[in-house]
């Protein structure tokens, strides 16, 4: 458990925003680097070839997202003052007054988001100030600003990953390095022991901005079956319980028309067979993640997912428990392992 829980905290505290993954594909590379060979593509997708196919054996896609959702430089005004953009959904709510750290070209550079004093709000002014509406303050004059912030610059939220008392992890991207840390370690589970059937590892970029990774990497791979990892709400004060899974109980096995329904019972089924804890999330429509595209590529791939629950999605502070992660790598390898046994 705790290698799992470094690798998670390797992964989340390298940036990665869609379009940027480069440092969270670095890292990526080394971990998955004992299971097979590692290639990047053209958009920064990164796939491990785990076990080669024999003949009539089906060939399985293990897809994670390795991206994160930030924002970007479009503007530099006079007064040294960055005006950025929304890179992946983010919740405004929270945006005044964080602390973000810069990805100039010459090194991170500290600022904060501003943030209108209370004093000077007018007295119904309590909606959140839209995203256009925002300023980066990094502490420069206009000149100096221009000159080591270029356009297109990613920004993160600043802030150090924590490992809290009761084996949780709290901090910014781990939606979905919790999922690529699953994969990973799934992957170092089947390695041991290659099965008969294909295995290819995808952590895929730009999921929070379209899934255009995912696309091109089942594109690619040509696979038969993919098993997608990602998250899901979990339950927390406020948050509709019919909608949510709960941390610490394993992870959330998906049921949706886009998905296989074979594929979904028989990880539900492995899962109480191998004393592992899994949860249930159906969904009535798509499933607003990378299985949404691979499930319709070439000529179909039969798809299923696993999330692992999470807390306060797309914030500076999200939670996922350590447990959850290696449920979900053990489930992947009973599945491929099982799968196996029954050629």
């Amino acid at each position: 458990m705790e290698a799992t829980k470094q690798m998670l905290l390797a992964l989340a505290g390298a940036r990665g925003v869609s379009g940027d993954e480069h440092p969270a594909a670095q890292v990526a590379v080394e971990l998955l680097a004992p299971c097979g060979p590692v290639e990047t593509g053209r958009l920064g997708n990164v796939v491990c070839r785990v076990s080669e196919a024999r003949a009539g054996r089906p060939h399985y896609l293990l897809d994670a997202h390795l991206d994160e959702i930030g924002l970007i430089v479009t503007r530099v005004d006079d007064s040294g003052f960055l005006k950025v953009s929304n890179v992946g959904g983010l919740d405004r709510r929270l945006l005044a007054a964080s602390q973000v750290a810069v990805h100039a070209p010459g090194g991170a550079l500290v600022g904060v988001i501003c943030a209108t004093p209370p004093h000077l709000q007018g007295d119904g002014d309590k909606t959140p100030p839209k995203i256009e509406e925002l300023y980066v303050d990094i502490g420069m004059s206009g000149e100096r600003a221009r000159a080591l912030v270029p356009l297109g610059c990613r920004v993160t939220f600043a802030g150090n990953h924590r490992a809290l008392l009761d084996g949780s992890v709290c901090g910014r991207a781990l939606d979905n390095r919790a999922g690529c840390a699953a994969v990973i370690r799934a992957a170092r589970l089947i390695a041991e022991h290659k099965p008969d059937c294909g295995v290819t590892v995808a952590l895929t970029a730009q999921e929070e901005t379209g899934a255009a990774g995912a696309k091109t990497a089942a594109f690619a791979v040509a696979p038969t079956h993919c098993i997608v990892v990602d998250v899901s709400f979990a339950a927390a004060p406020g948050v509709p319980r019919h909608k949510c899974g709960e941390m610490g109980k394993g992870p959330m096995v998906g049921f949706a028309p886009i998905l296989s329904g074979r594929m979904s019972e028989r990880l539900v089924e492995l899962a109480q067979r191998e004393g592992i804890p899994c949860q249930v999330e159906v969904m009535g429509g798509a499933t607003g993640t990378n299985a949404d595209g691979i499930a319709v590529s070439g000529a179909g791939v039969a798809t299923a997912i696993l999330s692992v629950p999470i807390r306060s999605m797309h914030t500076p502070v999200e939670r996922v428990c350590v447990e959850d992660i290696e449920s979900t790598a053990r489930l992947i390898a009973a599945y491929l392992h099982a799968e196996e046994a029954t050629a």
